[in-house]
């Protein structure tokens, strides 16, 4: 059986890079399945899809034209034949994700396509559902978290990186509102798997978080 590593949390916590330095440290594959929500959601809103359209939804879910490519490091994400990994880290694209994930039919719709990327030799799977209904199986299982105003600050430093306008008031805002519609919502609601081991970096560094995983890992024997 595939050994998976899945790492959840909310908004900004800082999984997709821990996620991704972790799979670096292990030589194990990478699924950020948030990156799929938000493509999904990038892509109805160019098709002109209404994001409580559930039939057409589900419909562009089972036949996204998506395609993850390892280049230098990093994760290029490919729709369609152009390259939206940028793009799709955008704000207003992040909440229709977030406005797509509430809808069971297309979480259903995407499923399938999240566990096919457990494949030999391992795989760490990023995002907010992974330890509590794609892989429950998993041997471990993280949930990273961080009070809402480090999450902003974070976010704020990543899109002035980026080029991308916003203010820190605004994204801690954001942010809470994003909590709270993940963690309320009916279809998968966001917490923290019951065998899961919670890190709260507020106050740690990426390296830390990283080696702390990496020695549940080695405890484990998965690393």
């Amino acid at each position: 059986m595939t050994p998976i590593l899945t790492i959840d949390g909310p908004v900004s916590s800082g999984k997709g890079t821990v996620a991704r330095l972790v799979a670096i440290r292990l030589g194990w594959h990478l699924l950020d399945s948030g990156a799929l929500y938000r493509v999904l959601g990038y892509h109805a809103r160019n098709q002109g899809v209404a994001l409580d359209d559930e039939p057409a939804l589900i419909a562009l879910a089972e036949d996204l034209p998506v395609r993850f490519v390892e280049q230098q490091g990093n994760t290029a994400v490919i729709l369609a034949g152009e390259d939206v990994s940028n793009i799709i880290r955008q704000e207003s694209v992040g909440e229709l994700a977030s406005q797509v994930a509430v809808l069971q039919p297309v979480r259903d719709a995407l499923l399938a396509r999240q566990r096919a990327f457990a494949e030999s030799p391992g795989l760490v799977a990023d995002g907010r559902d992974m330890g509590t209904v794609v892989f429950t199986s998993a041997p471990l299982k993280i949930y990273l978290t961080a009070s809402a105003e480090e999450r902003a600050r974070r976010r704020f430093e990543q899109l002035k990186e980026k080029g991308f306008g916003a203010t820190l008031a605004t994204l801690v805002e954001d942010i809470r509102t994003r909590d709270d519609r993940d963690m309320n919502r009916e279809v998968a609601p966001l917490r923290p798997a019951d065998d899961a081991v919670v890190i709260d970096s507020t106050t740690m560094t990426v390296d830390e978080v990283v080696n702390r995983i990496l020695d549940e890992a080695a405890a484990r024997q998965l690393a």
